[in-house]
């Protein structure tokens, strides 16, 4: 089964509860042609290993603490801080104290 992603207009909660991280996975927030938005949850020193992703990204911080290693320079990342890579960047992700952010991938932009 699918997971539901919210419609055009539809309110999205990026905060769910005190104890988020502890509660709540990373999920797929909406997702359409050419952009899909996600909750990213990364728990305390937990890697996400080098990867590219083929469209431009977008990393917003909105709790905790984010590093992000891509070209060549390790990025820390706190609320309200954003990080932008160009698409099919090398880059690796990991958390230094329990963090959620919300990143948006650009689809499909040949």
């Amino acid at each position: 089964m699918a997971l539901p992603h919210a419609a055009s207009g539809e309110l999205i909660r990026l905060q769910r509860s005190d104890d988020d991280i502890a509660h709540f996975t990373s999920v797929a927030l909406a997702k359409t042609e050419h952009m899909e938005l996600i909750r990213l949850v990364l728990p305390k020193e937990r890697e996400m290993p080098v990867h590219r992703v083929d469209g431009e990204i977008t990393l917003l911080c909105l709790q905790g603490e984010i590093v992000c290693d891509a070209h060549g320079n390790s990025t820390v990342l706190r609320p309200g801080e954003m990080l932008y890579l160009l698409g099919g960047v090398p880059h690796g992700l990991r958390a230094n104290v329990d963090a959620v952010a919300l990143l948006t991938i650009l689809l499909n932009q040949n």
